[in-house]
C-alpha cells in the first residue's frame, strides 16, 4: 500500500452533486468488467471524527488500499486516509459528463449506500473527485467498506477497502499466542462447539466430536452481540472426510483503524444431520485486565462528541482513568482521544448539549467541581504528553476557581457553586490537589502553592473531617459538619490532596494525614464491607445515581497514589479489590458493575455501564 503527503490544494475543482433522491440509490447495470450488482440501500451522514463530505484538501494521508480500475480509458481511483477513517474517490483521463461517486456497506458488501458524493467532469476538465466519507461509525458501533465507482460510456467499481479487519495481525494471518476460552463451550448432538482466544485479542471456534460435513465458523459484533452483519459466518469451514472436528482461522475483535474496540465474538457450528445449529455465549476476549476493561470503557466513548455521553464531570474523570492506564500500560491505542476531547470540547454549549448546566468554554461551568475535574484531566493529560496546552488549560480552570475562593464565609474555602450556595468537601479537596499540582509542574511558582496551603489548611481546621479520621460531605449554613453521607469519592480525593501538598511541600505531616484519612475509612463499615469498597448506595434495597457510580473509582486512584510513596502500604487492600471486580463483577463482554461483589436482587440489580467501567478500571489499575 502506497502513502504520499496529500497537497493542500488539488488540482481538480471540487464539483459534487450528491443524487441520493427516491430511486436514485442504484447503481445502474455494468457493461465495465466489474459488474455492479445493484443492493443499495438509503444513506445517512455518518460523523466520526469527522463527518460526512469532509473536503480531501484536509486529509491527513492519503493511501491507495485497492487496485486503480481502467474504465474505458479513464482512471478510477479509491484514496483512503486511515489516520481520519475516510476515503474519497476520483476519476481522471476522461471527458465531460464522466461521473464519480462511493458505495459504502455495513454489511461486508451485501448492500451499500450508493451515489455518495456523486461528481461530474465538468467543461474542459478531465477529472474530479468526491468529497470525504466515513469507512467506520465507532459511535453507531459499525464498521464499513468503501469503494469507488464511476460511470464513462459504462459503470463499474473498484474492489471495497478493509475488508479484512487488521490490528497486530490481520484477520487469518498470524500464528495463536495462547489459548484461553472466554465462555463455556456449547454442544450440539453430540459435538462440543468451542470459543477460543489468544493473548492478543483474536479469535478462533473449533469444532469437536463431529463428522464429515458438519460445520463450524466464527461470528464477530461490534456491538456487544446485538448485530452482526458485516460479520457472519467467518472462516466457516466443513469437517474434512475422515475427520472428527476442525476449526476456524483466527480474527481480530478489535479495529484499530476504525476506532472500534470490544469487538465480540462467539463459535458456532452445524450437524451434518437435521441442520441444527448452536453458539457459545458472546464474549470479549482478554488480553490482560486492565487492557481488557480499557476496551470496554472506550466501546462507550464517542469520537464525534468527544466524550462519554449523558454525563459531563464523570467523561472528565473516565477520561482521567483513560490517561492513567495509558501512563501505567504504555499501550499508545487511545492516546488520540486526548487531543479529541481537548479540542471538541474546548467551546461554549448551550444547556442540555453537554451538561444540564451551559459550558461556558474552556471546561468552565457554574458547577465549581464540574471544572476542577477538568482540570484535573488536562493535568494527567499533560502528564502523558508534556503538551503544554494541556497544562495551560488547568491554569485557566484553577484561576476561575480561585475566584470563588470566600474569606467572607466560615473564613475561606471555595464555593460549590457560582451562586454561593454551598461549601463542601469535594471542591475543597479538588482545589488543593489542583493547585499544588500546578505549582510543582509549574517552574519558580509561589502563588499557587501560597493558595494551596492555604486551602489545605482551611480543609484540615473546617470541621469537614470527623472525629474517626471520615470526610462528611460538606458544611451547614452555621460552617458546622453537616454529617451529611461519607462517600468514597470525599475520602479518596482528600487522600490525593494530602499526597500532593506532600510533593509540594515536602511537610511529612501531610502524608502522615494521607495515611489516617486511608486508614480510617479502610477501617470504617461505612467504607469497607466484607473487605470490599462500598457506598452506602451498594446496599440491596436501593441503586447509585449516575454520580455515585464512579466514587469508588476516584478513591483507588488515590489510595493508588498513596500507595506509591508508602512503600505499597495499600497494595493488599487494592489487590482485593481488583481480584473480587474481575472475578465475581464482569461478565463475558467484560462488563464491569457497580457492586464490586457482584451481588445484586431482582429489584435492584448490579448496574453495568460505562461510569462503573470506568470506576472498576481504577481498581485493577491501583493493584497493578
Amino acid at each position: 500500500m502506497s502513502v504520499r503527503p496529500l497537497p493542500r490544494i488539488l488540482l481538480l475543482p471540487v464539483l459534487v452533486a450528491l443524487l441520493l433522491a427516491a430511486g436514485g440509490n442504484r447503481a445502474p447495470a455494468a457493461a465495465a468488467p466489474r459488474t455492479v450488482a445493484s443492493r443499495a440501500v438509503a444513506s445517512a451522514s455518518v460523523c466520526s471524527l469527522y463527518c460526512d463530505t469532509l473536503d480531501p484538501s484536509k486529509a491527513a494521508q492519503e493511501t491507495f488500499p485497492v487496485a486503480d480500475v481502467n474504465l474505458n480509458g479513464r482512471l478510477l481511483r479509491l484514496h483512503v486516509d486511515d489516520a481520519d477513517g475516510m476515503a474519497w474517490a476520483s476519476i481522471d483521463r476522461g471527458t465531460t459528463g464522466d461521473a464519480v461517486w462511493l458505495d459504502r456497506s455495513w454489511d461486508g458488501g451485501a448492500t451499500w449506500e450508493g451515489l455518495l458524493g456523486k461528481a461530474a467532469v465538468p467543461a474542459t476538465w478531465t477529472g474530479t473527485r468526491t468529497l470525504m466519507y466515513n469507512l467506520y461509525d465507532p459511535g453507531g458501533h459499525r464498521r464499513g467498506l468503501l469503494r469507488a465507482c464511476g460511470d464513462a460510456q459504462g459503470v463499474t467499481c473498484t474492489g471495497w477497502a478493509h475488508t479484512a479487519v487488521c490490528a497486530t495481525v490481520c484477520d487469518g494471518a498470524g500464528t495463536a499466542s495462547g489459548d484461553s476460552r472466554p465462555v463455556a463451550p456449547t454442544t450440539l448432538a453430540g459435538r462440543t462447539i468451542t470459543l477460543h482466544a489468544d493473548s492478543t485479542g483474536m479469535a478462533w471456534a473449533t469444532l469437536a466430536g463431529g463428522r464429515a460435513g458438519d460445520e463450524v465458523w466464527l461470528d464477530r459484533s461490534w456491538d456487544g452481540g446485538a448485530s452482526w452483519p458485516d460479520g457472519s459466518s467467518l472462516g466457516r469451514l466443513p469437517v474434512p472426510a475422515g475427520a472428527t472436528g476442525t476449526g476456524t482461522a483466527r480474527f481480530n475483535t478489535a479495529d484499530p483503524l476504525g476506532r472500534l474496540y470490544g469487538g465480540a465474538v462467539r463459535a458456532c457450528g452445524r450437524a451434518v444431520e437435521g441442520q441444527n445449529g448452536s453458539c457459545t455465549a458472546w464474549a470479549r476476549p482478554v488480553t490482560n485486565r486492565a487492557a481488557a476493561a480499557a476496551d470496554a470503557l472506550m466501546y462507550a466513548y464517542d469520537p464525534n462528541t468527544a466524550y462519554w455521553r449523558s454525563s459531563w464531570w464523570n467523561s472528565a474523570v473516565a477520561l482521567t482513568t483513560v490517561i492513567d492506564y495509558l501512563r501505567q500500560s504504555g499501550d499508545t491505542r487511545y492516546t488520540w482521544i486526548v487531543e479529541q476531547t481537548f479540542k471538541t470540547n474546548k467551546v461554549a454549549f448551550p444547556a442540555g448539549a453537554r451538561s444540564s448546566d451551559p459550558i461556558e468554554g474552556d471546561f468552565i461551568s457554574r458547577s465549581t467541581d464540574d471544572s476542577e475535574w477538568w482540570a484535573l484531566a488536562w493535568i494527567d493529560a499533560y502528564d502523558l504528553t508534556r503538551d503544554s496546552r494541556y497544562l495551560d488549560e488547568a491554569v485557566t480552570i484553577a484561576n476561575y476557581v480561585n475566584g470563588l475562593w470566600d474569606t467572607g464565609s466560615c473564613g475561606g474555602g471555595v464555593w460549590w457553586d457560582r451562586e454561593r450556595t454551598y461549601k463542601n468537601a469535594i471542591t475543597s479537596t479538588l482545589y488543593v490537589r489542583l493547585t499544588a499540582a500546578l505549582h510543582d509542574r509549574l517552574p519558580g511558582d509561589t502563588v499557587w502553592l501560597g493558595r494551596a496551603t492555604t486551602a489545605w489548611n482551611w480543609f484540615l481546621g473546617s470541621g469537614m473531617v470527623d472525629s474517626s479520621g471520615l470526610v462528611n460531605d460538606g458544611l451547614t449554613g452555621g460552617c458546622a459538619n453537616n454529617g451529611q453521607t461519607v462517600w468514597s469519592y470525599n475520602q479518596g480525593m482528600a487522600i490525593g490532596a494530602a499526597v500532593e501538598i506532600w510533593r509540594a511541600t515536602g511537610n511529612a505531616t501531610a502524608l502522615a494525614t494521607g495515611r489516617r484519612l486511608a486508614d480510617a475509612a479502610l477501617a470504617s463499615p461505612s467504607l469497607v464491607g466484607a473487605g470490599l469498597l462500598t457506598e452506602s448506595c451498594d446496599a440491596l434495597t436501593s441503586d447509585c445515581d449516575d454520580n455515585a457510580k464512579q466514587f469508588k473509582g476516584v478513591f483507588m486512584r488515590y489510595l493508588q497514589d498513596l500507595d506509591s510513596v508508602t512503600s505499597d502500604s495499600y497494595r493488599a487492600f487494592a489487590t482485593t479489590q481488583a481480584d473480587s471486580v474481575w472475578t465475581a463483577d464482569r461478565d463475558s463482554l467484560n462488563q464491569l458493575g457497580q457492586r464490586w461483589s457482584g451481588n445484586g436482587s431482582a429489584a435492584h440489580p448490579n448496574v453495568r455501564d460505562w461510569r462503573t467501567q470506568a470506576s472498576a478500571l481504577s481498581a485493577l489499575l491501583a493493584a497493578g
